[in-house]
């Protein structure tokens, strides 16, 4: 049996950081969590399932007693901005609505989107629904990954693939991926595809190298929690 550990899970608190950086009563927490979870969705709706498809791979939330902080990680930042900054807007009295909290946005551009594994998952979803034959865009994606840095990475398609009766499997593997060392960067990301014939699983793994060896773009914040202990080697 092949029993699989979320890469991501795997190394919070130790090499990475939490996705969530607040602290409650046992009473609020529970309506916090679920107030995350909301606005998580809310802000993938608005921004990744309609125009203007923004490109938006993370969503990091921070809260104070008086203010709720919501970082966006995207690779189009000059459309969640919008011009003199009118969408940004727009969404932080959506989301102070929604929630009833002071909001503030901050958004973090991603450089390099061919590397980051929830942009490559998404990019593989869409041409999925528009039929695209999977095996050469697996093989694509890769490579590209490979070419802009990437030190290992991994596509697996299940599901219906090319509107075949049987579900089944695809792989794709490019260079190593070391699920199992802690100090590895590996971005991972599920994201499923609805074609017309079913639903289709993609999960897409990347190798970006270890934590020691590259300067990986640090999240500016005060919040408990913010940054993730340092593991050098001894």
């Amino acid at each position: 049996m092949g029993q699989k550990t979320h890469p991501f899970g795997f190394r919070v608190g130790i090499t990475e950081v939490h996705k969530s950086r607040w602290y409650a009563p046992k009473a609020l927490f529970a309506e916090l969590l679920v107030e995350d979870y909301r606005i998580r969705k809310y802000v993938d709706k608005r921004l990744n399932r309609t125009p203007p498809f923004a490109a938006v791979s993370d969503i990091h939330i921070e809260r104070t007693r008086e203010e709720l902080m919501v970082i966006v990680k995207t690779a189009r930042p000059g459309l969640v901005i919008g011009p003199k900054g009118q969408e940004i807007d727009r969404l932080s009295q959506d989301l102070q609505a929604l929630t009833g909290r002071k909001v503030s946005m901050k958004i973090i551009e991603i450089k390099n989107p061919d590397m980051d594994a929830r942009l490559i998952g998404e990019n593989v979803a869409e041409q999925m629904k528009k039929r695209a034959n999977f095996r050469r865009l697996c093989k694509q994606r890769c490579e590209a990954a490979m070419q802009n840095g990437a030190k290992g990475v991994r596509i697996l398609l299940s599901g219906r693939l090319g509107g075949a009766e049987m579900a089944r499997k695809f792989d794709t593997r490019l260079g190593s991926i070391p699920l199992s060392t802690l100090q590895a960067n590996v971005d991972y990301a599920c994201v499923p595809s609805h074609t017309t014939y079913g639903t289709i699983g993609v999960k897409v793994w990347v190798y970006k190298g270890m934590f020691t060896d590259s300067e990986d773009e640090q999240l500016d914040s005060n919040a408990a929690g913010a940054r993730a202990r340092a593991r050098g080697r001894r």
